[in-house]
This record gives C-alpha cells, structure tokens and sequence, in this order.
C-alpha cells in the first residue's frame, strides 16, 4: 500500500457502516456454484427488501431468522426491490409476495418476463440452445446442458411488478431516496440503486469484488437494434464505465463482501478484459475457430461442463474484437467461426 492508497476497511467495518445508514445484509444460500446471494433489508418505510433469494424452503427459513435477528417478518415487508432476472435473486418473490402483500418494483422490461417465469425461462433455455449449437458446441452437449438447466427453474418465480422503473427513476422511501440506473451486461435487466445522499450503491451482480461478473448472452428482452444477438460484454464495459463516475463510498453487491474503491475495481476489470481479448487473438492466430473451440484452448474441461458461460465469455471477448477490426466472423453450414484479419 502506498501512501496515497485509502485505508483497508474490513467487510465487519463496512457492514457496520452499511448497517448504521439502515441497511442489512441478509445472506441466504443458493444451490449455484457461486454460492450465497446477498439480500439486503432497507430499515426505512416501506419495510424494503432488495432482492428475496432463491425458491427454496432453506433459503425461506433463513431469510425467516434473518428478519427475527432485526425484530421483523416476512409479513412486515412492504416493498420488493428485484435487481435482475436471475433465480438466485428472485426465486422468493411469489411466496413474499402472497405473504406480505408487498409492492414489487423492478425494471420495466422484467414486468412481463416475471408474469409467468417459467415461460420466460423456457424461452431462455431455448434461446440458450440456439447459441450453443451456432458456436460449436456438439448437439448432444448441447441439449444434456439445456436439460440441466431445465431442472433448476423450480428455484425460480413468477410475480407481479407493481412498481415498474425506467432508468433514472427515484424509488422515494421515508428516509432516503434511491436513484435506478439500467446497467444491463451480466444480464439484460440488471439495476442499480443509488443513494446519493448517503454515498451508498446497491448493485445487485453488475460489480462484484471477487469475481467478474459473467457477460451472459441472453435473450433480449426488448428490440436489440437488429443485432443478432446482444452484444453482452460491449454493453457490460459500456454499464460500467457509467457506473465508474458514481462517487459511491460504499458499494454492496449482491454477492461477496462490500466494496470500498469501486474505480480501482472496474479500472481492473477493464484490464482483464483486454488481456482476455488479446489472448483470444493470438489463438486465433493459428486459423478460424468457433466459439466452443476456443473456450475449450482458454478454460479446458470447464468449457463442457460450463459450456454456455465460457461461450458467453468468449463472445464478449471477440465482439470487442470485431469491433476493434482485428477479427471477422464466417457463417458456414449453420455454425459461425471467427478468425484474425490480420490488421
């Protein structure tokens, strides 16, 4: 650390401080690799609660004794925020809902998508389908990695937004004010809420401190512009750049510790990505690959069993490419390859 590096502050100290602007993280468990999300319980009126968990009766019962530990039910709860359109963090929300008779506020596009989940996640897996086959991954694989997760849908939810945002709306509580921004990447709803008056930046998956955020290739959930697909890392790195000029002191992610120097974090982010897509380029230095194959050169064995997300990655990566003029893409025979243009 260098004398003109701000102090470390411990995730109990950022808490703390978290805790004494009203608000509380609520850890609850999830069956996915990236494990525990984190809810947060606004202590303002309406009673908020951002983001519910995953559909499961463990999750349940600990979000029970997570809103006991505060003196609260779920039945106090008075207001939904939903953040993006992942399980993970909605899966409680048609069982809150019923409960509590809470409002639900999330992004304008998730309306409809939340009305009947599990149609829009069926949509999504045969969306998800389409891409793994175009980019090279086996039709066998393929459709054994759709069928998984096909079985995870149950930890999803139906509901009903009654609250819709649009970027730049205000969510007025009693005691503060959260400002919506749209900063769509890791998927095409995520949503962030500032509270500017207090510093603080609630960002759901859109900037997390131990990891980078996966630029997931979704299914559009609006008009893409007649793109053929979205263009999920260009619109990721372009979130994030609007997100670097916030001057938040303190940011709470929606999974991991809370972050201090959220600048410093996106400035690496923005590095990785740029080392990743050179690496990527020179690989395709020795002929045209597809997407599958050059996530099984980056990641080995990982691109089968996370075959959707590697690719997702590698697409990101060579969209900045192609952009950048340094690589073009060949349709044949219905599968795309890329390859160098030698610029």
């Amino acid at each position: 650390m260098t004398a003109a590096d701000p102090p470390a502050v411990s995730t109990a100290q950022s808490l703390k401080l978290a805790a004494e602007a009203g608000i509380h993280r609520l850890q609850l468990p999830t069956p996915f690799l990236v494990g525990r999300v984190n809810c947060y319980l606004i202590d303002d009126e309406p009673l908020t609660l951002i983001d519910t968990g995953p559909n499961s009766g463990t999750s349940l019962d600990e979000l029970e004794r997570a809103l006991a530990e505060h003196g609260r039910a779920v039945e106090d709860l008075g207001l939904i925020v939903i953040t993006h359109q992942h399980m993970d963090h909605l899966g409680l929300l048609e069982i809150i809902q019923r409960r509590a008779g809470a409002e639900v506020a999330a992004l304008y596009l998730l309306a409809p998508y939340l009305e009947d989940f599990n149609r829009s996640a069926v949509a999504d897996d045969e969306f998800a389908l389409q891409v793994m086959r175009r980019h090279g991954v086996p039709a066998d694989l393929a459709t054994a990695l759709a069928s998984v997760g096909a079985a995870f849908r149950a930890f999803g939810s139906s509901g009903r937004v009654t609250q819709p945002l649009h970027h730049g709306d205000e969510l007025v509580l009693r005691d503060r004010t959260l400002r919506v921004f749209h900063r769509p990447g890791h998927s095409p709803s995520d949503s962030i809420f500032w509270d500017q008056e207090r510093r603080i930046l609630l960002t759901g998956d859109h900037l997390l401190a131990h990891i980078s955020s996966n630029p997931v290739v979704s299914r559009p959930l609006s008009d893409t512009g007649g793109r053929d697909r979205p263009h999920a890392l260009i619109d990721y790195i372009d979130s994030m750049r609007a997100t670097r000029e916030l001057p938040a002191e303190l940011v709470l992610p929606g999974h991991g510790a809370p972050i201090h120097n959220h600048v410093a974090l996106i400035d690496e982010r923005f590095r990785m990505h740029e080392r990743r897509a050179r690496k990527l380029l020179r690989t395709l230095g020795g002929g045209p690959l597809t997407a599958y194959e050059l996530a099984l050169n980056m990641w080995g064995n990982v691109a089968v069993t996370q075959a959707y997300l590697t690719i997702s990655e590698v697409l990101g990566h060579v969209d900045l490419l192609i952009r950048d003029g340094l690589v073009r893409a060949h349709d044949q025979a219905e599968v795309t390859r890329f390859e160098a243009t030698g610029s």
